[in-house]
């Protein structure tokens, strides 16, 4: 297995967990761009988001529901933002969807 995200999920490689149950896991971003910032990851290998398929239609409810209630957790009650970036034209660094929570400071679109 060489994607991180898998490993991270896996406990192979610590990260700053925030949550996590039998199909997702949450944990602060190592380079955090504002005062909250955390990912969302299924623990299951999805590389992008054009790999999904009808099957995980659950999977990916999942994933926005579990970033909101976790934003709102964090005190993000005036707003946040939800930023999942698909292949490399969209600025996908690391080929395992991931979703990330950004809060707790004013953010700008377009965003730079």
């Amino acid at each position: 297995m060489d994607c991180l995200f898998c490993k991270i999920a896996a406990g192979e490689i610590p990260a700053r967990k925030i949550y996590e149950d039998d199909q997702v896991m949450a944990f602060h971003d190592i380079g955090p761009q504002a005062p909250v910032h955390f990912l969302v990851i299924p623990k299951r290998h999805i590389a992008t988001l054009g790999d999904l398929d009808e099957a995980d239609r659950p999977l990916a409810g999942h994933l926005l529901y579990t970033a909101q209630r976790l934003a709102r957790e964090l005190g993000c009650d005036e707003g946040f933002r939800l930023v999942m970036n698909c292949n490399e034209l969209g600025g996908q660094t690391v080929y395992h969807i991931h979703m990330h929570v950004l809060g707790q400071r004013q953010l700008h679109w377009p965003p730079g």
